[in-house]
């Protein structure tokens, strides 16, 4: 499975690294229809997580996953040959909810199959991901250094047989029983009331907050190279150092720090955690103005460090406290809208970035981190509270070390 996502990630990171450049380049679209387009694969994305949360309470795992693949195998090639731009937006539409759907039906395979050591793999997925994408780039940018047609064609096709292959690992790979690995000991959660993550106000709560918790994928894709250009005198050279730090300590920290946080409560102090790092990468990011290019260039590769470091707390966190806070029979479907989180993010982090922070200059950094803090203490009282209504009284006690009463 995790070889799977190897493959997966890699075709991703080459699509992530070429897809702009080719609709400009290769098939002409001006900017505002771009715009457009990626609005829409945004929208879609977003629809992605809770579709495959409800099928996957219907249907098996791992034949939505390899129909997931297989859709994007298919609207990949499509592009290829599409010349009309109503029909390249419902195409690009349909490969983002798609990828969406993939990537939650992936760590809902993996929460059966890994059962409690659900962290442990969410690590190693983690590592995986981050060198998939890494291996990825790399290629693209061997394609965009030649820059035909052709060579993006070739690109396209790539990330389509990296799907193929995926489809094929997942079809070899054994979709454990309900009543196997599960995701906790069925004695270890009370019935919940309600069966639907749509009328549940209190998982929905968290939901929300769990946006906010998502922002370190935009400040560190667009915050970070944005002000670095607009605000400072740093070297442009350095912005691919953002990518390369990010990459590299994800592949070397991810399993240490998913080793310190092993229990729900755990992952709650994590969300804490998450907040302060990510005001103290705001906090140098807004100094970066005032001095001259070394200056500038050591806060932002400072930010980077922060911001990476979030994303290590936050990867421990977010997942784990999304399965953990949902009653256990209805955890798919939860667990679909849990990953709107992430999609929302992608879509409306970098328009507050751009639109807010950046005209506010470094007040507005400063706010957002001030915000972001604020907020993960909200998260992580609300994340407390659930656990302590889900577990029963002696296993609360045995996670806290207080006697029960």
């Amino acid at each position: 499975m995790l070889l799977a996502q190897l493959l997966d990630r890699t075709g991703t990171g080459v699509w992530a690294a070429s897809s702009v450049l080719y609709f400009t380049f290769a098939v002409g679209l001006d900017a505002r229809r771009l715009g457009l387009l990626l609005g829409a694969a945004g929208v879609a994305g977003i629809a992605g997580s809770p579709l495959a949360g409800r099928l996957a309470g219907r249907f098996p795992v791992r034949v939505l996953l390899i129909g997931c693949h297989l859709l994007r195998v298919a609207t990949l090639c499509l592009m290829l040959v599409c010349t009309r731009f109503d029909v390249l937006l419902a195409v690009v539409a349909i490969t983002s909810l798609g990828d969406r759907a993939a990537k939650t039906l992936e760590m809902l395979f993996a929460t059966r199959a890994a059962g409690e050591r659900r962290s442990e793999y969410q690590a190693l997925f983690r590592s995986v991901a981050n060198a998939g994408y890494a291996v990825g780039a790399g290629i693209a940018a061997i394609g965009l250094a030649v820059g035909t047609r052709e060579a993006y064609a070739a690109l396209i096709l790539g990330n389509a047989l990296s799907f193929v292959l995926a489809a094929v690992l997942v079809w070899r790979t054994h979709e454990p029983r309900a009543h196997g690995h599960v995701v906790a000991r069925s004695a270890d959660v009370k019935p919940a009331a309600s069966t639907s993550p749509w009328r549940d106000r209190h998982y929905l709560r968290f939901v929300l907050l769990d946006i906010p918790m998502n922002l370190d994928d935009s400040i560190l894709n667009v915050g970070l190279p944005l002000w670095l250009v607009d605000h400072t005198s740093a070297p442009h050279a350095i912005v691919p150092a953002f990518l390369a730090i990010n990459t590299v300590l994800v592949v070397i920290l991810q399993l240490h720090v998913s080793a310190r946080v092993k229990t729900p409560r755990q992952a709650a102090g994590a969300v804490l955690l998450y907040g302060l790092t990510l005001l103290a990468c705001c906090v140098v990011v807004a100094t970066a103005t005032g001095g001259g290019a070394w200056t500038a260039s050591i806060a932002l590769l400072a930010a980077a460090l922060l911001i990476t470091t979030a994303e290590l707390f936050r990867s421990v966190s977010s997942w784990e406290l999304a399965v953990s806070l949902a009653p256990q029979e209805s955890r798919a479907s939860y667990l679909g809208v849990a990953g709107m989180a992430g999609s929302i993010q992608k879509s409306l982090g970098p328009l507050l970035l751009t639109g807010a922070v950046m005209t506010a200059g470094p007040a507005g950094w400063l706010v957002l981190g001030g915000a972001v803090a604020g907020l993960s203490v909200a998260q992580r009282r609300l994340a407390l509270s659930r656990l302590d209504a889900l577990l029963p009284a002696p296993e609360a006690a045995a996670v806290t070390g207080r006697p029960s009463s």
